[in-house]
C-alpha cells in the first residue's frame, strides 16, 4: 500500500517548518508523499485570527515545493471541519492509501478535545512531531495517556498492510523555530509571499 501523511492545518501561513517537517518524516519512516490539507477554520482557533482561505492556500503551494508533497484543499471541497470527517472522505476515495497523521506536540496537548478524538486514533497512525515548550505537557496530557499502550518505540515500524492496530510515535527532530503567529507580527502579509521565511 502507498503510505501518505496527512499534515492538516491552518498555514496561516504555510512556512519554511512545515516543509522541513514533511520532508524530515517522509524520509524517517519511509512516507511515498506528505499531502498538505489546507483548513478553511480551525474549530479550536477564532476565525478572527485567520487569513482568508485563498491567500492561506497560496501561501501553501509557494513553500511545498517538492514533487513529494502535495497541497490540497480536500477539507474546502468537501465542506468539512473535523479532521475525523476528512479521514473518512480521504478513505473512501482512497482506498489503496495507509494514511498517517502528522501533528505537531501542541495538537497532542488538546487532542482530547478534537471530534470522536478516540474513534480517529484508532483509525489511522499518527506521527507527533516535538515542539517546545509543549514536548512534557503533550506527553503527560490525557491523549498520549490514553494511548500509551499503542506508542511505538523508536526501532519500531508501522504496520505496513491495511489492517492491524493504529500506532503512534513520537519524533524527535530538528526543532524548526518559526511559528505562524510570529511570522504575521514581524512581517504582516508579507509572511504569506513564502520566500520571506525560508530557512
Amino acid at each position: 500500500m502507498r503510505r501518505v501523511g496527512l499534515l492538516g492545518g491552518s498555514f496561516n501561513p504555510a512556512h519554511a517548518g512545515h516543509r522541513q517537517v514533511s520532508l524530515e518524516v517522509m524520509q524517517r519512516y519511509g512516507l511515498d508523499e506528505v499531502w498538505w490539507l489546507v483548513s478553511p477554520g480551525n474549530p479550536l482557533k477564532s476565525p478572527a485570527e485567520l487569513a482568508d482561505y485563498a491567500t492561506r492556500l497560496a501561501s501553501a503551494r509557494a513553500m511545498a515545493r517538492h514533487p513529494r508533497i502535495r497541497v490540497s484543499d480536500a477539507e474546502a471541497r468537501f465542506g468539512m471541519r473535523y479532521t475525523i470527517d476528512t479521514l473518512n472522505a480521504l478513505q473512501r476515495r482512497h482506498p489503496g492509501v495507509r494514511f498517517v497523521w502528522i501533528m505537531g506536540a501542541d495538537n497532542l496537548a488538546q487532542f482530547h478535545r478534537w471530534k470522536q478524538w478516540q474513534v480517529l486514533a484508532g483509525r489511522v497512525d499518527m506521527i507527533v512531531v516535538d515542539r517546545k515548550p509543549w514536548t512534557h505537557g503533550a506527553l503527560r496530557g490525557r491523549a498520549a495517556t490514553w494511548a500509551a499502550g499503542r506508542r511505538l518505540a523508536g526501532h519500531q515500524a508501522f504496520s505496513a498492510g491495511p489492517s492491524g492496530a493504529r500506532k503512534w510515535r513520537y519524533h524527535f527532530g530538528r526543532i524548526s523555530p518559526l511559528s505562524a503567529t510570529q511570522l504575521r507580527k514581524t512581517l504582516g502579509k508579507n509572511a504569506f509571499l513564502g520566500h520571506n521565511n525560508l530557512k
